[in-house]
């Protein structure tokens, strides 16, 4: 199966970069073939439509949500590139059709997602509310998880730029967690199934992103989804698309997402998860939070009549602004950066912090400055 062809072709034109809505993807649900029956299941806190869609007449029944984390849109877009393939005459559509029946919420939070919010209108957290339900977006997802009665579960999100693959300098572009199902995480066949999934995808994925596949942390939490479902013997996987280098926008990690989606699928239907991969998915290097966006290297500070060199860091804050998501950089860290790296790293080899004495970085502050006589930062950037 080459993936490359099949990304490129089925690539959902009409969805791109961080700001995805409702009011984005319901041209795309109504353009949908019969294949799919598009849905209302429910009504966000601001009474906005909850969809569904559903595929297929398999009996491998799996069930994908994503936006339950409002701003995390990059599996959203790759459900839709997965829905363009599964609509096409390709003869593996075909069969993916006639082997699962797919049930996707492609935007479980969209007061969060209009808003560009990790939580609900309720400010709540939906991956914290499994036990309690005190939200219509949680329970709207608990009562089609109880209905559908799935043989998989897909948990989709996004995470920050700050994570590695393990101890090294590679960006988690992709990382997966089979979660917990009690404290003592332990591995029982239903997690196992999970594990399996995941240590094919990734063995997929080392051929596109070598070295960039991280593994979620186990610790248990009930009051999380994965976790909930997984306690309730359902193989559950949580998919986590992360930073690919300078891709902002997240174009080149939804790829790496919906190529993570068809492996699956495909290592399912040809019962390759079957075969104990525990070893191989423990293997992948957990997360590891040691990356800024931007590292700023061997600067001279004259402070009080000393002088000094200083490392400092800064990160992107994701801001909307007219429907479209601006990223502005700020300093976040300022020395204490030893085994921290940067997403873009410059090294100014002892020039002066603003060409001046008694001039230092400040927190919180934006990342616009001059270091010497001409690297000007504008944003974060060296401006060349």
């Amino acid at each position: 199966m080459n993936f490359n062809t099949i990304t490129e072709k089925h690539k959902e034109q009409n969805l791109f970069g961080r700001y995805i809505t409702n009011k984005h993807i319901e041209p795309i649900l109504e353009k949908l073939n019969s294949d799919f029956a598009v849905s209302v299941i429910g009504k966000s806190v601001k009474e906005k439509p909850i969809y569904a869609v559903k595929f297929g007449t398999g009996k491998i029944k799996i069930y994908m949500w994503s936006q339950m984390h409002g701003n995390e849109s990059t599996t959203t877009k790759a459900l839709f590139d997965l829905f363009h393939f599964l609509s096409s005459k390709d003869k593996t559509a075909t069969e993916l059709k006639k082997t699962f029946t797919l049930l996707c919420i492609p935007i479980l939070n969209p007061d969060g997602a209009e808003a560009y919010t990790r939580v609900n209108a309720n400010d709540i957290d939906l991956n914290r509310d499994s036990v309690n339900l005190s939200q219509p977006e949680s329970k709207v997802l608990r009562s089609v998880f109880d209905e559908f009665k799935p043989d998989f579960c897909f948990n989709l999100h996004d995470q920050r730029s700050i994570f590695a693959a393990g101890n090294t300098d590679n960006p988690a572009t992709v990382s997966f967690l089979a979660p917990s199902y009690n404290e003592a995480r332990s591995v029982n066949e239903v997690r196992q199934r999970a594990i399996n999934i995941i240590a094919a995808m990734n063995l997929v994925l080392q051929d596109f992103i070598p070295n960039q596949v991280g593994r979620f942390d186990d610790s248990f939490n009930i009051n999380c989804i994965g976790d909930m479902f997984q306690s309730l013997g359902v193989p559950t996987i949580l998919f986590e698309a992360g930073h690919f280098k300078n891709d902002y926008e997240r174009e080149t990690t939804r790829k790496m997402i919906f190529i993570s989606y068809l492996s699956a699928l495909f290592s399912m239907s040809k019962n390759d998860i079957l075969v104990n991969k525990t070893i191989d998915y423990f293997n992948i290097p957990q997360n590891n939070p040691v990356f800024y966006d931007f590292i700023y290297k061997n600067v001279k500070v004259i402070l009080d009549g000393f002088e000094k060199s200083i490392t400092f860091a800064a990160h992107y804050n994701e801001i909307l602004l007219d429907d479209a998501i601006v990223f502005k950089a700020t300093i976040r860290q300022i020395e204490g950066l030893e085994g921290y790296f940067g997403h873009y790293t410059y090294d100014f080899q002892g020039q002066l912090f603003e060409n001046q004495k008694d001039k230092m970085p400040e927190m919180d502050s934006e990342a616009s400055f001059i270091i010497g006589m001409h690297n000007k930062i504008v944003n974060g950037l060296l401006k060349k």
